[in-house]
């Protein structure tokens, strides 16, 4: 069995021994009212703005979805049940173009928001819950003020070739930080603490490894330290930082995300993903 389908299992099923009970995807107010087709924004003491349903009842993503496809199915949707409304209502300050419909493999729909499907947890029992946020480290509260989000999948670089977290060759899931649409995300090991060594003061190299130039750093995963992003500013343009690297998007990725070629260009290594494992990013020398 591949490792990314034992991870998609374990994701879903660790909780089927919970005592509380499963929750349909048209969970119903107290009226008899269905709200399920509604999709807002609600205030968590906790993350702040959250999407929720007409409910209240909090809507999650799952890292594996990275490529906008869903890696929960069978028993996993039992813990995850998925969120469809054919045509949601969209309450205020959200946007009606950042929501979309996948068909998932066994025919069925789901919504998905800015690319990543959209879950309830069976842990949830009322509206405000927030439970599952972080089970596993893969799944999270949505949100849409991220600015980043995490992805779990195998990484593929422009080779062809399968890699795993330490870049030599071989099968095996790795998380990694990708932008708020899930593109991918990466350093560039010459770098400095806050100081890019790539980017031409013309930036007529940036095509190759463009920067990510988000400029407000708002929130990110529940795992992530939101003190470890920081922005510099690279001849006159925003950088994102993460533990001090700049952070950069590779061209051939084509801005598709789950994409991860950027790991074998010009070797494995040269320009790693990061994540939570990453080391701050060594001091620039001084003279």
């Amino acid at each position: 069995m591949k490792t990314k389908t034992v991870s998609r299992l374990l994701a879903g099923v660790f909780i089927l021994g919970l005592s509380a009970c499963s929750k349909s995807n048209s969970s119903t107010t107290s009226d008899n009212t269905d709200k399920s087709s509604t999709i807002q924004l609600s205030s968590n003491a906790t993350f702040g703005n959250i999407i929720t349903d007409g409910n209240g009842m909090t809507l999650y993503f799952f890292s594996i979805d990275a490529t906008g496809q869903s890696g929960c199915s069978g028993d996993c949707t039992v813990a995850w049940p998925t969120y469809y409304a054919a045509t949601p209502t969209i309450g205020d300050g959200l946007n009606s173009s950042d929501f979309g419909t996948i068909t998932r493999p066994d025919g069925s729909k789901q919504t998905t928001y800015k690319g990543w499907p959209l879950y309830y947890y069976m842990g949830d029992t009322k509206a405000g819950d927030v439970t599952g946020d972080a089970v596993n480290n893969v799944w999270f509260v949505a949100k849409p003020d991220y600015t980043v989000m995490l992805a779990n999948e195998q990484l593929v670089g422009n080779d062809g070739k399968n890699y795993t977290g330490d870049y030599q060759e071989g099968t095996g899931v790795t998380q990694y930080i990708t932008d708020a649409v899930g593109n991918t995300l990466y350093s560039f090991t010459p770098d400095k603490f806050n100081t890019n060594t790539f980017t031409k003061s013309d930036f007529s190299n940036n095509a190759v490894w463009p920067i990510d130039t988000i400029s407000t750093i708002q929130s990110v995963p529940s795992i992530l330290k939101k003190s470890d992003f920081a922005v510099i500013q690279v001849f006159g343009k925003p950088q994102l930082t993460y533990k001090g690297w700049p952070l950069y998007y590779f061209g051939a990725d084509g801005m598709m995300r789950g994409n991860t070629k950027g790991v074998s260009v010009p070797t494995p290594g040269v320009w790693p993903i990061v994540n939570t494992k990453t080391n701050t990013a060594p001091q620039p020398v001084t003279f």
